[in-house]
């Protein structure tokens, strides 16, 4: 589309109606990979080793003092933004300060699901209601991760951990009506 403001009006309505621009539509290989999954997550041998390894990404970072939700998850470890940057204040984002560290240090993608995906503006005071928690989402995909990505990804965390006293936060410089955490932008404070 040439015009800029058009296509963000459709990437939005997208977004809501179809899903995330780069998820695409899905093809014959995506749709093996769903029914390999489906028959992969009811062996208990799997399921076993994959609650290990995310146990154990777990330990790693309890270990270095990292503060996550105990006890981990099956799927992803939740890193507690709140007590990993106290001195950040939710409107300061430290979910996404987080996440934006990690992707910087490491390559990690993460989610934050905070402040960024639930907080808002009240419209009559204009006041700032913060999410109720502030996480940072590690999810381990199905049947990726090796032992040594699992210890690469504890290492980059508990790096970024070492250097929170120096970790700014981030203001949000567009967002969209609905969902802003797909498309926001942030701006370091």
């Amino acid at each position: 589309m040439n015009d800029e403001e058009l296509a963000m009006k459709c990437r939005n309505l997208l977004i809501v109606t179809e899903g995330f621009p780069t998820y695409g539509g899905l093809a014959g290989r995506d749709l093996e990979a769903i029914s390999q999954g489906l028959e992969e997550i009811v062996d208990e041998n799997y399921l076993q080793y994959r609650l290990r390894s995310t146990e154990y990404l777990g330990e790693k970072m309890i270990e270095a003092g990292v503060p996550i939700i105990e006890p981990p998850g099956g799927h992803a470890i939740y890193i507690d933004a709140k007590r990993f940057l106290p001195n950040l204040k939710p409107e300061e984002y430290p979910g996404q300060s987080i996440v934006c560290e990690l992707f910087i240090e490491g390559g990690l993608r993460t989610c934050e699901i905070g402040s960024v995906m639930f907080g808002k503006h009240d419209k009559q005071t204009g006041k700032f209601i913060p999410a109720m928690m502030e996480l940072v989402r590690l999810a381990i995909p199905r049947r990726v991760y090796t032992q040594s990505h699992i210890d690469y990804v504890a290492e980059v965390v508990i790096e970024v951990f070492k250097k929170r006293n120096e970790m700014k936060g981030y203001k949000i410089v567009y967002e969209a009506p609905m969902l802003r955490h797909f498309t926001a932008k942030f701006k370091p404070v």
